[in-house]
Protein backbone atom coordinates (compact mmCIF):
# COMPACT_ATOMS: atom_id res chain seq x y z
CA UNK A 1 0.00 0.00 0.00
CA UNK A 2 1.34 3.58 -0.06
CA UNK A 3 2.23 3.06 3.62
CA UNK A 4 2.31 5.45 5.88
CA UNK A 5 2.72 8.79 6.54
CA UNK A 6 3.43 12.33 5.35
CA UNK A 7 6.54 14.84 6.03
CA UNK A 8 8.69 16.13 3.88
CA UNK A 9 12.19 17.42 4.36
CA UNK A 10 13.32 21.38 3.42
CA UNK A 11 17.08 20.09 2.68
CA UNK A 12 18.16 19.54 -0.74
CA UNK A 13 19.43 16.41 -2.02
CA UNK A 14 22.91 16.38 -2.92
CA UNK A 15 23.95 15.76 -6.45
CA UNK A 16 24.26 12.50 -8.30
CA UNK A 17 27.87 12.70 -8.29
CA UNK A 18 28.49 13.20 -4.60
CA UNK A 19 26.25 10.08 -3.91
CA UNK A 20 29.35 7.43 -3.06
CA UNK A 21 30.54 9.54 -0.73
CA UNK A 22 27.16 10.07 0.81
CA UNK A 23 26.54 6.05 0.86
CA UNK A 24 30.15 6.00 2.73
CA UNK A 25 29.34 8.56 5.12
CA UNK A 26 25.87 6.75 5.84
CA UNK A 27 27.45 3.69 6.38
CA UNK A 28 29.64 4.91 8.97
CA UNK A 29 26.42 6.29 10.47
CA UNK A 30 24.43 3.17 10.55
CA UNK A 31 27.89 1.39 12.35
CA UNK A 32 27.39 4.12 15.48
CA UNK A 33 24.29 2.04 15.74
CA UNK A 34 20.84 3.36 14.05
CA UNK A 35 17.98 0.98 13.15
CA UNK A 36 16.07 1.39 9.59
CA UNK A 37 13.92 -1.16 8.52
CA UNK A 38 10.78 0.48 8.98
CA UNK A 39 9.70 4.22 8.78
CA UNK A 40 6.43 6.10 8.44
CA UNK A 41 4.23 5.55 11.01
CA UNK A 42 1.40 3.13 9.13
CA UNK A 43 0.47 2.08 5.68
CA UNK A 44 2.67 -0.12 3.58
CA UNK A 45 2.71 -0.86 0.16
CA UNK A 46 1.56 -4.74 -1.55
CA UNK A 47 5.41 -4.93 -1.88
CA UNK A 48 5.90 -4.53 1.70
CA UNK A 49 7.69 -1.51 0.97
CA UNK A 50 7.01 1.62 3.40
CA UNK A 51 5.67 4.80 1.77
CA UNK A 52 4.30 7.89 3.03
CA UNK A 53 0.23 8.12 3.16
CA UNK A 54 -1.58 11.21 5.12
CA UNK A 55 -1.32 11.49 8.67
CA UNK A 56 -5.14 12.34 9.29
CA UNK A 57 -5.98 13.57 12.66
CA UNK A 58 -9.31 13.32 14.65
CA UNK A 59 -10.60 16.70 14.83
CA UNK A 60 -11.41 15.71 18.53
CA UNK A 61 -7.61 14.45 19.53
CA UNK A 62 -6.79 17.33 16.72
CA UNK A 63 -2.19 17.41 17.47
CA UNK A 64 -0.67 20.57 17.39
CA UNK A 65 0.36 21.34 13.80
CA UNK A 66 3.53 23.32 15.45
CA UNK A 67 7.08 22.05 14.69
CA UNK A 68 8.96 19.37 16.89
CA UNK A 69 10.71 22.40 18.48
CA UNK A 70 7.59 23.85 19.13
CA UNK A 71 6.01 20.79 20.66
CA UNK A 72 9.28 20.28 22.81
CA UNK A 73 8.98 23.33 24.03
CA UNK A 74 4.70 22.90 25.33
CA UNK A 75 5.92 19.88 27.13
CA UNK A 76 8.58 21.85 28.86
CA UNK A 77 6.03 24.32 29.99
CA UNK A 78 3.17 21.63 30.77
CA UNK A 79 5.43 18.65 31.59
CA UNK A 80 1.54 17.14 32.64
CA UNK A 81 -0.02 17.41 29.29
CA UNK A 82 -0.78 13.89 27.89
CA UNK A 83 -1.73 15.32 24.55
CA UNK A 84 1.42 17.21 24.34
CA UNK A 85 3.51 13.74 25.17
CA UNK A 86 1.37 12.37 22.37
CA UNK A 87 1.60 14.90 19.56
CA UNK A 88 5.50 15.06 19.99
CA UNK A 89 5.51 11.61 19.63
CA UNK A 90 3.90 11.15 17.01
CA UNK A 91 5.66 13.76 15.66
CA UNK A 92 8.96 12.19 15.99
CA UNK A 93 7.77 8.54 14.25
CA UNK A 94 6.56 11.11 11.31
CA UNK A 95 10.20 12.44 11.13
CA UNK A 96 11.71 9.45 11.16
CA UNK A 97 10.04 8.62 7.62
CA UNK A 98 11.38 12.09 6.69
CA UNK A 99 14.85 12.04 7.66
CA UNK A 100 15.76 8.14 7.56
CA UNK A 101 16.79 8.56 11.03
CA UNK A 102 16.10 5.59 13.35
CA UNK A 103 17.41 6.64 16.67
CA UNK A 104 14.04 8.82 16.51
CA UNK A 105 11.96 6.01 17.22
CA UNK A 106 13.36 6.23 20.61
CA UNK A 107 12.44 9.19 21.13
CA UNK A 108 9.06 8.46 19.82
CA UNK A 109 8.92 5.90 22.41
CA UNK A 110 10.16 7.68 25.30
CA UNK A 111 7.12 10.96 24.86
CA UNK A 112 4.74 8.26 24.53
CA UNK A 113 5.60 6.35 27.43
CA UNK A 114 5.84 9.67 28.95
CA UNK A 115 1.89 10.69 28.01
CA UNK A 116 0.93 7.49 29.22
CA UNK A 117 2.56 7.72 32.20
CA UNK A 118 0.80 10.98 32.78
CA UNK A 119 -2.56 9.70 31.82
CA UNK A 120 -2.68 6.06 31.73
CA UNK A 121 -6.05 5.14 30.86
CA UNK A 122 -8.43 7.17 27.80
CA UNK A 123 -5.27 8.52 26.36
CA UNK A 124 -6.22 7.72 23.04
CA UNK A 125 -3.94 9.59 21.42
CA UNK A 126 -0.93 8.21 22.71
CA UNK A 127 -2.30 4.48 22.23
CA UNK A 128 -2.92 5.07 18.56
CA UNK A 129 0.77 6.40 18.24
CA UNK A 130 2.31 3.63 20.10
CA UNK A 131 -0.15 1.41 17.80
CA UNK A 132 1.56 3.78 14.17
CA UNK A 133 4.84 3.86 15.85
CA UNK A 134 5.01 -0.45 16.26
CA UNK A 135 3.52 -0.62 12.46
CA UNK A 136 6.51 1.75 11.95
CA UNK A 137 8.55 -0.92 13.04
CA UNK A 138 7.44 -3.94 11.31
CA UNK A 139 5.82 -5.33 14.96
CA UNK A 140 2.07 -5.57 13.18
CA UNK A 141 1.01 -8.18 16.48
CA UNK A 142 2.24 -5.23 18.71
CA UNK A 143 0.54 -2.46 16.60
CA UNK A 144 -3.12 -4.41 16.72
CA UNK A 145 -2.66 -4.58 20.46
CA UNK A 146 -2.04 -0.99 20.74
CA UNK A 147 -4.60 0.15 18.06
CA UNK A 148 -7.94 -2.19 19.73
CA UNK A 149 -6.83 -0.54 22.98
CA UNK A 150 -7.04 3.15 21.16
CA UNK A 151 -10.51 2.17 19.06
CA UNK A 152 -11.97 1.24 22.44
CA UNK A 153 -11.06 4.43 24.25
CA UNK A 154 -11.73 6.62 21.50
CA UNK A 155 -14.49 4.45 19.28
CA UNK A 156 -14.76 7.82 17.44
CA UNK A 157 -11.34 8.41 16.62
CA UNK A 158 -10.57 8.06 12.80
CA UNK A 159 -6.76 7.62 13.00
CA UNK A 160 -7.40 4.63 15.66
CA UNK A 161 -8.83 2.75 13.07
CA UNK A 162 -7.07 3.33 10.30
CA UNK A 163 -3.99 1.99 12.30
CA UNK A 164 -5.99 -0.82 13.13
CA UNK A 165 -6.66 -1.55 9.29
CA UNK A 166 -2.86 -1.16 8.96
CA UNK A 167 -2.32 -3.75 11.64
CA UNK A 168 -4.85 -6.04 10.47
CA UNK A 169 -4.04 -5.89 6.69
CA UNK A 170 -0.09 -6.44 7.16
CA UNK A 171 -1.02 -10.04 9.25
CA UNK A 172 -3.20 -10.93 6.18
CA UNK A 173 -6.82 -10.44 7.76
CA UNK A 174 -7.86 -8.86 5.07
CA UNK A 175 -11.70 -8.63 5.79
CA UNK A 176 -10.75 -7.45 9.19
CA UNK A 177 -9.22 -4.37 7.60
CA UNK A 178 -11.66 -3.69 5.20
CA UNK A 179 -14.01 -3.46 8.13
CA UNK A 180 -11.52 -0.95 9.74
CA UNK A 181 -11.38 1.24 6.79
CA UNK A 182 -15.05 1.31 6.15
CA UNK A 183 -15.31 2.50 10.16
CA UNK A 184 -12.52 5.12 9.34
CA UNK A 185 -14.43 6.06 6.23
CA UNK A 186 -17.24 6.53 7.88
CA UNK A 187 -16.37 8.16 10.95
CA UNK A 188 -14.02 11.03 8.40
CA UNK A 189 -13.68 10.35 5.01
CA UNK A 190 -10.43 12.46 4.68
CA UNK A 191 -7.66 11.79 2.93
CA UNK A 192 -5.97 9.32 5.44
CA UNK A 193 -9.08 7.24 4.92
CA UNK A 194 -9.50 7.51 1.36
CA UNK A 195 -6.09 6.23 0.83
CA UNK A 196 -6.41 3.17 2.77
CA UNK A 197 -9.88 2.58 0.88
CA UNK A 198 -7.52 3.14 -1.93
CA UNK A 199 -4.94 0.37 -0.96
CA UNK A 200 -8.01 -2.20 -0.24
CA UNK A 201 -8.83 -2.13 -3.92
CA UNK A 202 -5.74 -2.02 -5.16
CA UNK A 203 -4.34 -5.32 -2.63
CA UNK A 204 -7.30 -6.91 -4.99
CA UNK A 205 -6.08 -5.38 -7.98
CA UNK A 206 -8.85 -3.30 -8.40
CA UNK A 207 -6.97 -0.31 -9.97
CA UNK A 208 -9.85 1.81 -11.48
CA UNK A 209 -11.68 1.60 -8.27
CA UNK A 210 -8.10 2.01 -6.35
CA UNK A 211 -7.31 4.92 -8.92
CA UNK A 212 -10.80 6.84 -8.22
CA UNK A 213 -9.98 6.68 -4.37
CA UNK A 214 -6.63 7.68 -4.35
CA UNK A 215 -7.75 10.78 -6.98
CA UNK A 216 -10.35 11.68 -3.90
CA UNK A 217 -7.55 11.24 -1.70
CA UNK A 218 -5.54 13.78 -3.61
CA UNK A 219 -8.87 16.52 -3.85
CA UNK A 220 -9.16 15.96 0.27
CA UNK A 221 -5.31 16.56 1.05
CA UNK A 222 -4.28 19.46 3.45
CA UNK A 223 -1.25 19.67 3.36
CA UNK A 224 1.60 19.08 0.69
CA UNK A 225 3.02 16.58 1.97
CA UNK A 226 0.29 14.77 1.50
CA UNK A 227 -0.29 16.07 -2.11
CA UNK A 228 3.33 14.56 -2.54
CA UNK A 229 2.19 10.94 -1.24
CA UNK A 230 -1.20 10.87 -3.48
CA UNK A 231 0.74 12.19 -6.25
CA UNK A 232 3.08 9.36 -6.06
CA UNK A 233 0.68 6.91 -5.54
CA UNK A 234 -1.39 7.35 -8.63
CA UNK A 235 1.93 7.37 -10.25
CA UNK A 236 2.29 4.10 -8.84
CA UNK A 237 -0.81 2.98 -10.21
CA UNK A 238 0.13 4.41 -13.89
CA UNK A 239 2.76 2.60 -13.71
CA UNK A 240 1.05 -0.68 -13.15
CA UNK A 241 -1.03 0.17 -16.09
CA UNK A 242 1.61 -0.10 -18.23
CA UNK A 243 1.32 3.82 -18.61
CA UNK A 244 4.99 5.13 -17.89
CA UNK A 245 4.79 8.61 -19.33
CA UNK A 246 1.58 9.62 -17.27
CA UNK A 247 3.41 8.21 -14.61
CA UNK A 248 6.65 10.15 -15.40
CA UNK A 249 3.85 13.54 -16.31
CA UNK A 250 2.80 13.21 -12.79
CA UNK A 251 5.71 12.41 -11.26
CA UNK A 252 7.51 15.70 -12.77
CA UNK A 253 4.79 18.12 -11.98
CA UNK A 254 4.32 16.80 -8.31
CA UNK A 255 8.29 17.59 -7.79
CA UNK A 256 7.93 21.00 -8.92
CA UNK A 257 6.16 21.45 -5.43
CA UNK A 258 7.97 18.79 -3.51
CA UNK A 259 11.41 18.34 -4.72
CA UNK A 260 12.91 16.81 -2.10
CA UNK A 261 10.07 14.01 -1.84
CA UNK A 262 11.91 10.98 -1.23
CA UNK A 263 9.18 8.72 -2.65
CA UNK A 264 8.23 11.04 -5.37
CA UNK A 265 11.64 10.58 -6.63
CA UNK A 266 11.68 6.77 -6.45
CA UNK A 267 8.90 6.69 -8.30
CA UNK A 268 9.92 8.94 -10.92
CA UNK A 269 13.33 6.82 -11.36
CA UNK A 270 10.43 3.86 -12.00
CA UNK A 271 9.38 5.69 -14.70
CA UNK A 272 12.46 6.68 -15.75
CA UNK A 273 13.29 3.16 -15.98
CA UNK A 274 10.08 1.96 -17.65
CA UNK A 275 10.68 4.11 -20.80
CA UNK A 276 14.31 3.38 -21.07
CA UNK A 277 16.25 6.44 -19.80
CA UNK A 278 18.53 4.49 -17.37
CA UNK A 279 20.53 7.91 -16.83
CA UNK A 280 18.21 9.78 -14.96
CA UNK A 281 17.08 6.40 -13.41
CA UNK A 282 19.90 6.34 -11.07
CA UNK A 283 19.90 9.67 -10.66
CA UNK A 284 16.33 10.06 -9.27
CA UNK A 285 17.16 6.67 -7.10
CA UNK A 286 20.45 8.33 -5.56
CA UNK A 287 18.91 11.59 -4.80
CA UNK A 288 15.86 9.48 -3.00
CA UNK A 289 18.90 7.37 -1.35
CA UNK A 290 20.72 10.71 -0.62
CA UNK A 291 17.01 12.29 1.08
CA UNK A 292 16.32 8.82 2.74
CA UNK A 293 18.52 5.41 2.62
CA UNK A 294 15.64 2.83 2.69
CA UNK A 295 15.96 -0.64 2.04
CA UNK A 296 13.72 -0.72 -0.77
CA UNK A 297 15.48 2.63 -2.81
CA UNK A 298 19.10 0.94 -2.38
CA UNK A 299 17.89 -1.84 -3.78
CA UNK A 300 16.37 -0.59 -6.40
CA UNK A 301 19.40 1.47 -7.17
CA UNK A 302 22.00 -1.58 -6.44
CA UNK A 303 20.09 -3.66 -8.80
CA UNK A 304 20.02 -1.05 -11.52
CA UNK A 305 23.78 0.21 -11.39
CA UNK A 306 24.38 -3.71 -11.63
CA UNK A 307 22.41 -4.22 -14.73
CA UNK A 308 24.24 -1.28 -16.23
CA UNK A 309 27.87 -3.44 -15.43
CA UNK A 310 28.75 -0.60 -12.44
CA UNK A 311 29.58 -2.98 -10.05
CA UNK A 312 31.58 -0.84 -7.77
CA UNK A 313 28.69 1.48 -7.71
CA UNK A 314 26.16 -1.04 -6.82
CA UNK A 315 28.62 -2.82 -4.29
CA UNK A 316 27.81 -0.19 -2.20
CA UNK A 317 24.29 0.04 -1.77
CA UNK A 318 24.46 -3.78 -1.33
CA UNK A 319 27.67 -3.40 1.43
CA UNK A 320 24.94 -0.80 2.95
CA UNK A 321 22.02 -3.18 3.06
CA UNK A 322 23.79 -5.73 4.90
CA UNK A 323 24.72 -2.79 7.13
CA UNK A 324 21.51 -2.35 7.83
CA UNK A 325 20.42 -6.06 8.30
CA UNK A 326 23.79 -6.39 10.82
CA UNK A 327 22.55 -3.76 12.88
CA UNK A 328 18.55 -4.91 12.63
CA UNK A 329 19.04 -8.28 13.75
CA UNK A 330 21.32 -6.90 16.42
CA UNK A 331 18.55 -4.99 17.56
CA UNK A 332 16.18 -7.89 17.26
CA UNK A 333 14.02 -5.90 14.54
CA UNK A 334 12.03 -7.64 12.03
CA UNK A 335 13.31 -8.86 9.02
CA UNK A 336 11.37 -7.01 5.79
CA UNK A 337 10.83 -7.98 2.34
CA UNK A 338 13.65 -5.58 0.69
CA UNK A 339 16.33 -7.91 3.04
CA UNK A 340 14.80 -11.20 2.26
CA UNK A 341 14.75 -10.96 -1.91
CA UNK A 342 18.12 -9.33 -1.20
CA UNK A 343 19.21 -12.43 0.55
CA UNK A 344 17.64 -14.55 -2.00
CA UNK A 345 19.13 -12.99 -5.08
CA UNK A 346 22.73 -11.42 -3.69
CA UNK A 347 23.50 -12.99 -0.60
CA UNK A 348 22.67 -16.87 0.45
CA UNK A 349 19.33 -18.33 -0.51
CA UNK A 350 19.34 -20.85 2.68
CA UNK A 351 19.62 -17.66 4.88
CA UNK A 352 16.95 -16.06 3.06
CA UNK A 353 14.36 -18.97 3.55
CA UNK A 354 15.21 -18.86 7.15
CA UNK A 355 14.67 -14.81 6.93
CA UNK A 356 11.37 -15.01 5.71
CA UNK A 357 9.51 -18.28 7.67
CA UNK A 358 10.49 -16.02 10.79
CA UNK A 359 9.22 -13.26 9.76
CA UNK A 360 5.99 -14.88 8.26
CA UNK A 361 4.92 -15.95 11.82
CA UNK A 362 3.92 -12.42 12.38
CA UNK A 363 3.64 -10.90 9.35
CA UNK A 364 1.52 -12.95 7.09
CA UNK A 365 1.45 -10.62 4.49
CA UNK A 366 1.04 -10.70 0.44
CA UNK A 367 4.38 -9.66 0.13
CA UNK A 368 6.12 -11.71 2.72
CA UNK A 369 4.21 -15.17 1.25
CA UNK A 370 6.32 -13.73 -2.03
CA UNK A 371 9.52 -13.13 -0.57
CA UNK A 372 9.52 -16.40 1.47
CA UNK A 373 8.25 -18.54 -2.70
CA UNK A 374 11.17 -16.68 -4.11
CA UNK A 375 13.41 -17.71 -1.44
CA UNK A 376 12.12 -21.22 -1.46
CA UNK A 377 13.00 -21.30 -5.23
CA UNK A 378 16.52 -20.11 -5.12
CA UNK A 379 17.15 -23.05 -2.91
CA UNK A 380 15.71 -25.42 -5.29
CA UNK A 381 12.50 -26.31 -3.36
CA UNK A 382 10.04 -25.32 -5.88
CA UNK A 383 6.98 -27.35 -4.94
CA UNK A 384 6.99 -25.45 -1.54
CA UNK A 385 7.68 -22.16 -3.50
CA UNK A 386 4.34 -22.28 -5.51
CA UNK A 387 2.01 -22.67 -2.49
CA UNK A 388 3.91 -19.13 -0.90
CA UNK A 389 3.36 -18.01 -4.70
CA UNK A 390 -0.48 -18.64 -4.95
CA UNK A 391 -0.62 -17.38 -1.52
CA UNK A 392 0.85 -14.14 -2.50
CA UNK A 393 -1.11 -13.44 -5.49
CA UNK A 394 -4.46 -14.99 -3.84
CA UNK A 395 -6.44 -11.69 -2.85
CA UNK A 396 -5.51 -10.51 -6.76
CA UNK A 397 -3.11 -7.85 -6.17
CA UNK A 398 -1.50 -6.51 -9.60
CA UNK A 399 2.72 -6.82 -9.28
CA UNK A 400 4.79 -7.79 -12.17
CA UNK A 401 7.36 -8.81 -9.49
CA UNK A 402 5.34 -11.40 -7.79
CA UNK A 403 4.19 -13.01 -11.15
CA UNK A 404 7.95 -13.23 -12.60
CA UNK A 405 8.47 -15.00 -9.37
CA UNK A 406 5.65 -17.49 -9.58
CA UNK A 407 6.63 -17.78 -13.55
CA UNK A 408 10.18 -18.79 -12.38
CA UNK A 409 8.49 -20.90 -10.21
CA UNK A 410 6.33 -22.78 -12.80
CA UNK A 411 9.25 -22.85 -15.39
CA UNK A 412 11.57 -24.85 -13.45
CA UNK A 413 8.55 -27.35 -12.42
CA UNK A 414 7.89 -27.90 -16.17
CA UNK A 415 4.66 -26.12 -16.66
CA UNK A 416 5.57 -23.59 -19.54
CA UNK A 417 1.99 -22.83 -19.94
CA UNK A 418 1.35 -21.43 -16.71
CA UNK A 419 5.00 -19.84 -16.66
CA UNK A 420 4.00 -17.80 -19.91
CA UNK A 421 0.76 -16.96 -18.45
CA UNK A 422 2.75 -15.07 -15.58
CA UNK A 423 5.11 -13.87 -18.15
CA UNK A 424 2.91 -12.10 -19.90
CA UNK A 425 0.75 -10.61 -17.21
CA UNK A 426 4.55 -9.58 -15.47
CA UNK A 427 6.20 -7.88 -18.78
CA UNK A 428 2.60 -5.52 -19.15
CA UNK A 429 4.83 -3.11 -16.74
CA UNK A 430 7.48 -2.63 -18.86
CA UNK A 431 10.72 -2.23 -16.64
CA UNK A 432 9.44 -3.73 -13.55
CA UNK A 433 12.71 -5.00 -12.16
CA UNK A 434 16.11 -3.46 -12.88
CA UNK A 435 17.74 -7.41 -13.66
CA UNK A 436 14.43 -9.35 -13.64
CA UNK A 437 12.33 -7.73 -16.63
CA UNK A 438 15.51 -8.46 -18.59
CA UNK A 439 15.02 -12.19 -17.56
CA UNK A 440 11.79 -12.44 -18.32
CA UNK A 441 11.85 -11.15 -21.58
CA UNK A 442 14.31 -13.97 -22.53
CA UNK A 443 12.63 -16.55 -20.65
CA UNK A 444 9.40 -16.01 -22.38
CA UNK A 445 11.17 -15.75 -25.51
CA UNK A 446 12.85 -19.03 -25.10
CA UNK A 447 9.59 -20.49 -23.85
CA UNK A 448 7.85 -19.47 -27.27
CA UNK A 449 10.59 -20.36 -29.30
CA UNK A 450 10.79 -24.63 -27.70
CA UNK A 451 8.99 -27.16 -29.97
Amino acid sequence: MHPDHTASTSTQPPTPSRGGRRLRSIVVTLALGATMFAVGAVMLTPGGNTATGPAGRDQSNEAPRGSIEALQARVSRLPEDPGGWAALGMAYVQQARSTADPTTYDRAEKALRTSLSVQGEGNTDAETAMGALAAARHDFPTALRWARKATTSGPYSSSAYGVLADAHTQLGQYDEADEAVQKMTDLRPDAASLARASYAFELKGDIARARALMQRSLTAAATPADKAFAHSVLAGLDLQDANPREALARTQTALRTAPTDSALLETRARAYLALGDTTKAVADYRAAVAIAPLPHYLLGLGELEQALGHRERAAENYDLLRAQDRIREAAGEPTDTDAILFEADHGNPRRAVTLAEETLRNRPFVAVHDAYAWALHRTGRDAEALVQADMALAQGTRSALFRYHRAAIHHALGDDEAARRDLTEALREPGFHPLHAATARELLQRIDTTP
